[in-house]
């Protein structure tokens, strides 16, 4: 099923991200530098890679499956993908 209506998907999204930034805020405020250490991800290569294979194989599967509804799921899987081969290390 095919659904134009990509609000609702931005909407979910967004409180995810909103949630995961509130995380490392709290964070930060009980340990100062703690903020650079999480998102440090988006300095190296390897996990960038990682992250926008991810993003591009949940974007192509999910526009054929649900349209353009799936492109903020698709760029959160990225973003986590990429984070998680980060810590990997």
């Amino acid at each position: 099923m095919i659904t134009e209506d990509i609000g609702p998907a931005t909407l979910a999204v967004s409180v995810v991200l909103a949630l995961l930034v509130i995380r490392t805020a709290v964070a930060e405020l009980k340990d100062p530098g703690t903020a650079r250490r999480e998102w440090a991800f988006l300095r190296h290569a390897r996990a960038l890679a990682t992250g926008l294979t991810a993003l591009t194989l949940f974007a192509v599967l999910g526009w054929a499956i649900s349209g353009p509804a799936s492109l903020p799921w698709a760029a959160l899987v990225g973003l986590l993908v990429a984070r998680i081969e980060h810590g990997t290390r």
